[in-house]
Parts: C-alpha cells; structure tokens; sequence
C-alpha cells in the first residue's frame, strides 16, 4: 500500500523515491518527492527519521528531518 498524505486542500499525495545522479561529481544521491499520482519508485511509508510537513503556501507536502529527542 502506497503511503498517502491528504493536505489541507483536499488533495493527495503520494511519496516516492528515486536515485539520481548528481552533475558536478557523478555522484549518487537518493531523492524523495511527491506526486498526485502514484509512479514507479512509491514508498509504502515514510523512510525513517523523517516527518511529513506542509509548506504554509501551498500546502505542498515535504519531507523535513525529524527533531531527535
């Protein structure tokens, strides 16, 4: 099951992953995102260490490092 977040406009996202490559050194990265629709790469969770925020703007969904207690 894909995770979803449903933000305060009603819409949902769903949260995926993908490996890119970075220009400057070649290097590999892993990137997480949201989209309306659900794509190859789909979690069926949020990774760990991780929290689902909204922007104030848009209500965009983000992931943003969790607070460490």
């Amino acid at each position: 099951m894909a995770f979803a977040h449903t933000n305060k406009k009603g819409q949902t996202y769903f949260l995926h992953e993908r490996m890119v490559t970075l220009r400057g050194n070649n290097r590999q990265q892993k990137i997480y995102f949201f989209s309306l629709s659900q794509k190859d790469g789909v979690l069926d969770k949020v990774p760990d260490g991780w929290q689902v925020v909204e922007t104030a703007s848009s209500g965009m969904p983000v992931l943003k490092k969790a607070a460490s207690n």
